[in-house]
């Protein structure tokens, strides 16, 4: 079956049902090195989830992990250009669970991305980003403990799907043409628009699909949690992009009311029952009033809408929601895509789980890590049905290859997300204390020493850093 590798002679594969793991103890995972620093972080990362496996379970469980190639080291391995050979594809398919460093961007023609590449071959349609806050950990933000959300991530649609073709050649022009000439006439509300000649052009298809097989997902993940962070936030640009991102926002509702009617309720409901609550004399009109702002101002059949949706969530929800019970439900709401930049800033607690497209989700992620201390503690797992793979979220820093210096925070966080997808939550949480342990004691590497007040000197290597973490197992 593979050319180049070798599967371990030990261990089980992980299968899949219903779109959830089934895990053996002793399953096989493979793993992609990675370029640059990953042949520092990965051998510190490696050495931490087996000591956490270890503390947990003893010899009742164990990861056998299956050595695969990308970036680099597969083109060392099986020749040029063999970015992502056939090999590290069938071994993703059949194992179902890989976990991979850093890899480098090719240069030229072919393959963009490595990693868009590995998430969409594999159908990987959540990227799934905790930002959290380990204490200790220097960030420019003045209350950074305030922060822990997920942002859920689109991870195979929008901009990034990469259909685009580049300015002057003749199919830009051909659809250049097309768009001016036929499609933007007939359609009224685009008027006089036209795309100018010399543009390079691309598509942003949003899927109703896509869409809502990631707001699931989330709401599932938010079920899980403690219930004052059970809130899913779908952020979008839909006032400007309706039938894109407006459309994401509405078939996130839609799907949320729909399938987890039970289990939620909507920011908008929440008001008109909560209105009820407080005054229930109030008259449907009144109610009305209070949810819509401006509402005397509207037409009189704008109004009637409104009063009609008054009446329909009291009339729908009142029993199994009204007299408070909606405040143990998932609250869903949603947020403008530039807005909530400033809100994770100045409002963090107020978030738990951010359901967005591919772009929007790809700019919130790195930068609500900025806030916790950096892409070098940022983790990430892109997640499908059948397959899920955790990577480090940085980049592969090659100049630092080799000198057992960078923070392997990113990968062996990664690896916690892991071990909870494993369902082996022991493990993690040994993982984590070891991680927000070593941080509080200052035992650091030179990203997070440089800015730590005093100055951490010397910071620790590394190799140094893991076994920090495996020395606070139990702190």
């Amino acid at each position: 079956m593979y050319e180049k590798i070798t599967p371990p002679n030990i261990g089980t594969k992980i299968s899949f049902k219903d779109g959830e793991p089934i895990v053996p103890d002793d399953p096989i995972i493979p793993f992609i090195r990675g370029d640059g620093t990953g042949i520092d972080i990965w051998p510190a990362t490696q050495k931490v989830l087996e000591a956490a496996v270890k503390e947990a379970y003893g010899d009742q469980k164990k990861i056998n992990w299956f050595k695969i190639y990308a970036g680099d080291e597969a083109c060392e391995h099986y020749g040029t250009f063999q970015y992502l050979p056939e090999d590290t594809l069938n071994a993703i398919r059949e194992y179902g669970v890989a976990i991979k460093g850093p890899l480098t961007t090719p240069v030229g023609g072919g393959i963009r991305s490595l990693n868009v590449a590995l998430r969409q071959i594999n159908d990987l349609y959540a990227c799934v980003r905790p930002c959290r806050y380990y204490p200790g950990t220097p960030s420019p933000h003045k209350y950074p403990e305030r922060m822990d959300i997920i942002v859920y991530r689109e991870n195979t649609e929008d901009i990034y799907l990469g259909i685009e073709w580049q300015q002057g050649t003749e199919t830009a022009h051909q659809l250049i043409n097309y768009l001016n000439q036929d499609l933007i006439p007939n359609t009224p509300e685009h008027g006089n628009k036209q795309i100018p000649a010399d543009s390079g052009i691309g598509v942003k298809p949003i899927s109703k699909t896509g869409s809502q097989r990631l707001v699931r997902r989330a709401m599932k993940h938010a079920l899980q949690l403690p219930p004052h962070k059970q809130k899913v936030t779908l952020v979008h640009k839909g006032n400007i992009m309706k039938y894109t991102e407006g459309a994401f926002r509405d078939w996130g509702y839609e799907l949320a009311t729909t399938e987890f009617r039970e289990e939620c309720v909507t920011e908008r409901e929440s008001w008109i029952l909560s209105n009820q609550e407080n005054n229930p004399d109030l008259s449907l009109a009144d109610n009305a009033r209070q949810v819509e702002p401006g509402f005397d101002s509207l037409t009189p059949e704008r109004r009637e809408e409104i009063i009609q949706e008054v009446k329909g969530v009291l009339d729908r929800l009142w029993e199994t929601h009204g007299n408070g019970k909606w405040q143990n439900k998932v609250m869903v709401n949603d947020r403008i895509a530039d807005n909530i930049f400033q809100q994770i800033q100045t409002r963090p607690e107020e978030y738990s789980i951010l359901a967005t497209m591919n772009l929007n989700g790809d700019y919130l992620s790195d930068a609500a890590a900025a806030l916790v201390g950096g892409l070098g503690m940022g983790p990430g797992a892109n997640i499908g049905d059948e397959c899920a793979i955790f990577e480090a979220t940085h980049g592969t820093a090659p100049k630092y290859a080799g000198l057992d210096r960078v923070n392997p925070g990113s990968l062996i966080l990664s690896g916690v997300m892991l071990l909870e997808y494993l369902g082996w939550q022991e493990a993690a949480n040994f993982v984590e204390n070891g991680i927000g342990s070593a941080i509080a004691n200052r035992e650091v590497t030179y990203d997070l020493a440089r800015m730590m007040t005093p100055k951490v000197d010397p910071p620790l290597k590394c190799s140094e850093f893991a076994q920090a973490i495996i020395n606070h197992f139990r702190d």
